[in-house]
């Protein structure tokens, strides 16, 4: 039998293309920081019984030359410190430094309030409940201890959980671990959540930071991570939680792109989910950040649209 001779050249047979490689799945595990704070402005979304801002997170400083310097810590601010456009900072009026380090100190002590509103020392224009609550900016509430807030059409016999005041010992005692994963059909991504010391037999719920809802030319409304994103710690303070997300990472430069850059943690002192909305006041008015990244995250993760 004659075999017939391969005509093709080498440079011939070197364009044809290789089927590619199939995509791997990607997963990423990291440590949430326990935290009083969203944006830095307000500089916290927890008062103490004078109304100061127990800001645990980004204190703003004096810096060199004038500028202003955020850097990871905890203190007493005054809500009467000057209040910059959206986007810019300037140096908060520390009223003291905190120490929560002994858990029988006076600062571990400090019974924790919620905002009143209208929301002191806020540049955010945000309404957060658009369709739920759009007069949100029109209501005026006093600060209520955070086991004391107005909990909507409660009754004593209906057998209210949280009965006892909060501290801010108890508060700094939360731990969060969070893995995210990507399948190798990069249309989605699942975010998985394990807790510890939280808030014993509370409602808390979880929402997304995307990268364009600070941005001062036109901020977007921060959403819930998932739907419904609400989830209840046992009587030890323990929860997990999970949500897939369609397409929580475009790629930088997409037309429309909103990347998720940050989830947080809140504790939800009227004891209430809002369905697509993340609370009807937000920002310490009626949701309190305890948990989240310190900083701007999940850079190396790309995903897609479905089609």
């Amino acid at each position: 039998m004659t075999i017939a001779p391969d005509l093709t050249t080498a440079s011939e047979r070197a364009v044809v293309p290789e089927t590619p490689a199939p995509a791997t799945p990607m997963t990423r595990t990291y440590d949430l920081s326990v935290t009083t704070q969203g944006p830095l402005y307000p500089p916290s979304e927890i008062v103490d019984a004078n109304g100061d801002f127990v800001v645990v997170g980004r204190v703003n400083r004096p810096g060199p030359d004038g500028a202003t310097v955020s850097e990871w810590g905890s203190a007493v601010v005054s809500p009467d410190s000057p209040l910059p456009p959206l986007g810019t900072n300037l140096p908060y009026d520390v009223v003291r430094e905190l120490d929560f380090a002994d858990p029988t100190g006076p600062d571990a002590q400090v019974q924790l309030y919620t905002l009143p509103l209208p929301l002191p020392c806020n540049n955010y224009p945000m309404l957060f409940a658009p369709e739920q609550r759009p007069d949100a900016h029109d209501v005026r509430r006093p600060s209520y201890p955070l086991h004391g807030a107005p909990i909507p059409d409660l009754r004593e016999e209906d057998g209210p959980k949280v009965r006892e005041p909060i501290t801010l010992g108890q508060w700094v005692k939360a731990r969060g671990q969070l893995e995210v994963h990507v399948p190798a059909h990069r249309r989605g991504a699942d975010f998985s959540f394990a807790f510890t010391g939280l808030i014993p037999d509370s409602l808390y719920t979880v929402m997304s930071l995307r990268e364009h809802d600070l941005d001062p030319a036109g901020p977007t409304r921060p959403g819930p991570l998932g739907v419904p994103n609400a989830f209840i710690s046992d009587s030890n303070g323990m929860a997990h939680y999970r949500a897939t997300l369609p397409n929580p990472f475009p790629a930088p430069g997409t037309p429309g792109a909103n990347r998720v850059i940050n989830v947080v943690v809140l504790w939800m002192s009227y004891q209430q989910n809002y369905g697509g909305a993340i609370g009807h006041f937000g920002l310490g008015g009626d949701i309190h950040a305890q948990l989240k990244m310190r900083g701007p995250s999940f850079g190396e993760f790309t995903t897609g649209p479905a089609n």
